[in-house]
């Protein structure tokens, strides 16, 4: 009778019978997104388990960024930081953190080899944790040569899923003092650094939207999504960086097989060899940019779904307010 009533639930569940997600849904208790601050550091946790570290004060990655991405499993998602010596691929070891956003030329300063330093302001809303979402925004300043060029909010949220956890970041770019200019480089935009097994150097695949594979295919082609993926003791883990469509312009990849992933709108000449990009922001409007971040661990020969994942995430996206 027990398997009969799983049977079934599981159809209705197929079929998109709300009470029989319900019924099958993960207690509270094992979704519940909790966050613990300390200095520089605010741990997350899903259910009590650690999936990450967002680091927002650290003198050598002179930028906030994400470390030690898990999977609800506990499979690290991304490289460890800093890489451990004989375990890890330890190659650009503070400009390649975990997950981050960055910037090679923001008004000329260079933020993603750690050469301008982007200040942590403050919490502008305090991590906020509950059943199967949490949430936090920050405020940043963008610094170099002794100036301000602009200060970046961001809100990140974080909700749970049935295979894993989806991180969607939202910032927003101004200055009251000045316009400034983002320029064209393959070193711009969001990136992942991930866990040393899932490169494709040691086994690992990329895999784009439009079914492209690994760096040959992959590097400098726009796509809707991008998937980093291998298999960890017997499960498939990956992390999906998903470009908000509402971007200003569709993004390229800059994929490499060592294990970097970024999501670059940004790089037109970096990329194809087309004119050069100048995204200038005028005094006291508001450049936004939007990422969905998918961390996901699977039986090895099943599939995580990114096609639905990716348009569950655009049907989620609320409208933008006017800068």
């Amino acid at each position: 009778m027990l398997r009969l009533l799983t049977t079934l639930c599981a159809l209705l569940i197929l079929a998109g019978v709300p009470a029989a997600k319900k019924l099958f849904a993960a207690p509270p208790a094992a979704r519940a997104v909790s966050f613990q601050r300390s200095d520089g550091t605010l741990q997350i946790a899903i259910g009590g388990q650690p999936i990450a570290e967002y680091v927002f004060n650290d003198d050598h990655v002179r930028r906030p960024y994400f470390r030690h991405l898990r999977t609800l499993s506990g499979a690290q998602v991304t490289r460890n930081h800093p890489p451990v010596n004989g375990q890890d691929l330890d190659d650009h070891a503070t400009m390649h953190p975990g997950l981050w956003l960055a910037f090679g030329d923001l008004d000329g300063a260079d933020f993603w080899r750690n050469k301008g330093r982007v200040r942590h302001v403050r919490f502008v809303e305090s991590p906020k944790g509950g059943d199967g979402s949490g949430s936090f925004t920050v405020r940043n300043a963008y610094e170099a040569d002794g100036k301000t060029i602009c200060t970046e909010d961001c809100e990140i949220d974080i909700s749970v899923r049935p295979d894993g956890y989806l991180l969607v970041w939202r910032s927003a770019f101004h200055s009251n003092q000045d316009d400034f200019t983002f320029g064209d480089q393959e070193e711009m935009g969001l990136g992942v650094r991930v866990a040393t097994p899932l490169a494709v150097v040691r086994g690992g695949t990329i895999t784009d939207s439009e079914g492209r594979k690994n760096e040959p295919q992959v590097w400098g082609q726009q796509a809707d999504w991008c998937e980093y993926s291998g298999v960890v003791d017997g499960r498939r883990v990956g992390v999906v960086l998903m470009p908000d469509p509402r971007n200003f312009r569709r993004s390229w990849f800059h994929a490499r097989d060592y294990g970097l992933l970024v999501a670059n709108p940004f790089g037109r000449k970096a990329f194809n060899k087309g004119d050069t990009s100048r995204v200038a922001v005028q005094k006291g409007d508001r450049f936004r940019l939007g990422f969905g971040i998918l961390i996901y661990d699977v039986p090895e020969r099943q599939s995580p779904h990114i096609g639905t994942v990716y348009s569950e995430y655009v049907q989620s996206l609320r409208p933008r307010p006017r800068s």
